[in-house]
């Protein structure tokens, strides 16, 4: 059944769609071309790296990516069309660019500003409301500094570029935080049973608790809370 069902497969159709063989060369022509292009759109655009990349400049090179994509292999893009949306798009990063570097305001708009996510050791709450990133995830990026609590962190900063600046404290700064490491938070409690300091999941806000009733966080009204670390970082 199946060596049938390859016996009438239309390979040529499969393989090659609506475009002859010799089109292939054509391909070969267009891509080099497509991609010497794309080689001196981004010696224009400067030489900033991927993870460097504002929100702005990402747009722009997908737009690059987008124009030189098409007529690399679609017989109905002309090359000179492509060449022309890479000039256009070269030309409104340029002004863009130009106005950014005259207005802090306009820089903004465009390319968003930093925002601070941990202050004293403890969530930005409102900051970090704002910003479209799980506290898993963020987590994760401070475990990659050698962080292991909030404690350890005098501020934590997310940068327009989406990379996260962390200052420290000196070590014998180092304050009781919230633990990051993974399964840190499973154990929850709502009822203190050994004096100590402890801090809120949500927040991260640390204080120190008596035996009883732990009661609600003064910093976000949330009642869970986790055994504080005041751990040091190693570096």
């Amino acid at each position: 059944m199946l060596s049938v069902f390859l016996l009438k497969l239309d390979w040529k159709e499969l393989l090659m769609g609506h475009e002859e063989w010799p089109f292939l060369l054509e391909i070969i022509l267009r891509t080099f071309i497509m991609f010497l292009t794309i080689i001196i759109g981004l010696r224009v655009l400067g030489k900033r790296g991927v993870k460097q990349l504002s929100l702005f400049e990402l747009v722009v090179i997908i737009g690059l990516g987008s124009a030189a994509g098409d007529p690399m292999f679609n017989k109905d893009v002309g090359i000179i069309s492509s060449i022309i949306v890479f000039l256009v798009i070269i030309l409104l990063y340029s002004v863009v660019t130009y106005f950014v570097g005259k207005s802090k305001g306009f820089e903004k708009l465009v390319e968003g500003k930093s925002i601070c996510l941990v202050e004293n050791g403890e969530f930005a709450i409102e900051n970090f409301k704002k910003e479209n990133l799980g506290s898993d995830e963020f987590f994760a990026e401070l475990r990659l500094k050698s962080i292991s609590q909030l404690g350890q962190i005098e501020k934590a900063i997310e940068e327009i570029s989406g990379e996260i600046s962390v200052f420290y404290y000196e070590d014998e700064n180092v304050k009781y935080g919230l633990p990051i490491m993974p399964d840190s938070l499973n154990h929850t409690l709502k009822n203190i049973t050994q004096e100590g300091y402890y801090s809120c999941i949500f927040c991260g806000h640390t204080e120190e608790k008596q035996i009883g009733d732990a009661g609600i966080c003064p910093k976000c009204k949330n009642d869970e809370w986790v055994r504080s670390s005041n751990k040091r970082r190693i570096t």
